[in-house]
C-alpha cells in the first residue's frame, strides 16, 4: 500500500526540486522516476507487486479482478456518459444561452447552479450525471458573472449540494441504502432521502453565507 504513495512523492520531489534547480540527475533518471510516479503507473506496479507477493493461482486472481471491476464499470459508464451530455450542452452553446437569458434577471449564481443540478437530479437519479451536466451548464455562468476563484469554489459547492438532494427511486444509492439496511421504500424515503435533502440544503446555505465575505 506504501509503494505508490512513496512513487507519487518521489516524483513530485524530483520534479519540483528539480525545477528548482536543487537537484539535479541524469535525464534518463528524472524520466524514468517521473514515470513511474505517474498516479496510474504507480498504482499498476502496486497491483503487481501484490499479484506477485499473494502467490494466489492465475485462476483465482483473474476471477476476483473481474469480480471487483464489475461495479467500476458501472461508475465509468456514467461518469462518461454524464461527461458526454455535459459536453452536447457546451458544444451547443446551449449553457452560453441560458447562461445570458439568467444573467440579465439577475439570479444568483449559487441558486442557478444549486437549481440546474437539483432538477437534473430528480429527473435521472445520478448524483455524478448531474454534477458533470450542471457544471457544464453552469460553466459559461460563472464567466459572465465574473465570479472570483473562492466564488467559484462555492458554485461547486452550490451544485454539488443540489445534486444531493431529493434522492428517490430511480437513483442506485437510494436502493443500496434500502436493501443493505432492510428498509422499505417509504422507511427510506422518510430517512435517507430526508437526510440528503437537508444535507443539499445546508450545502446551499453554507455556500450563500460564505458568498457574503468572498
Amino acid at each position: 500500500m506504501l509503494v505508490p504513495l512513496v512513487l507519487i512523492i518521489t516524483g513530485t520531489l524530483v520534479d519540483s526540486l528539480g525545477k528548482a534547480g536543487m537537484l539535479e540527475l541524469p535525464a534518463v533518471v528524472t524520466r524514468f522516476i517521473m514515470f513511474a510516479g505517474h498516479p496510474f503507473i504507480a498504482l499498476m506496479i502496486a497491483c503487481l507487486l501484490a499479484w506477485g507477493i499473494c502467490g494466489m493461482p492465475a485462476k483465482i486472481l483473474t476471477a476476483a479482478m473481474v469480480k471487483a471491476l464489475e461495479p467500476a464499470g458501472v461508475v465509468v459508464l456514467i461518469t462518461g456518459a454524464g461527461g458526454a451530455f455535459k459536453q452536447i450542452l457546451v458544444d451547443s452553446e446551449a449553457g452560453a444561452a441560458l447562461a445570458e437569458t439568467l444573467t440579465a434577471t439577475g439570479m444568483s449564481p449559487l441558486l442557478f447552479g444549486f437549481a440546474v443540478a437539483a432538477m437534473i437530479r430528480v429527473a435521472q437519479g445520478s448524483a455524478t450525471v448531474a454534477m458533470l451536466t450542471a457544471a457544464g451548464i453552469a460553466a459559461p455562468f460563472v464567466e459572465l458573472a465574473g465570479l472570483s476563484p473562492g466564488g467559484t469554489a462555492l458554485m461547486v459547492l452550490a451544485i454539488a449540494s443540489g445534486a444531493t438532494v431529493l434522492s428517490h427511486v430511480n437513483d442506485s444509492g437510494f436502493w443500496l441504502v434500502s436493501r443493505y439496511l432492510g428498509l422499505s421504500e417509504a422507511q427510506t424515503l422518510r430517512s435517507w432521502t430526508v437526510t440528503a435533502t437537508l444535507v443539499g440544503l445546508v450545502g446551499l446555505a453554507t455556500a450563500l453565507i460564505l458568498s457574503r465575505f468572498v
